[in-house]
């Protein structure tokens, strides 16, 4: 989901990417949210660290409980923040489909903070 919405948001010339320390597929129900707003994410597929260059990154965003401590190290200039966003996969199943709208909803809001709309694009790099 933070993958569909942040390449919804972002300015020109930002590069998403996505990935998790235990990829697992897409959930149906984060696919099914996502299209409540628009957004198509069944394309997506769940990657594992080593399969994108995040230590290129300008800025790693964790989510999840223990993201912070699970993911590996930063260095150099890359900005860490971490979103404490509770898994909705693990919520009871009579929940389970409003809790994947509440951590869109987080997500979705973390996002407009960092790209308000009327930002200016990136320079080139």
């Amino acid at each position: 989901m933070a993958e569909g919405l942040a390449r919804a948001r972002a300015p020109k010339g930002v590069e998403i990417w996505s990935a998790g320390t235990e990829p697992s597929g897409v959930h149906p129900l984060a696919v099914q949210v996502m299209d409540e707003i628009g957004i198509d994410i069944r394309a997506h597929a769940s990657k594992g660290l080593e399969e994108v260059p995040w230590r290129q990154a300008d800025t790693v965003v964790t989510l999840c409980g223990e993201a912070d401590e699970a993911c590996p190290a930063v260095g150099g200039g890359v900005r860490l923040r971490h979103w404490p966003i509770k898994d909705p996969a693990g919520a009871p199943l009579p929940e389970r489909l409003s809790a994947f709208r509440e951590a869109r909803e987080e997500i979705r809001w973390r996002i407009a903070a960092l790209w308000p709309v009327d930002s200016p694009p990136l320079p080139e790099r």
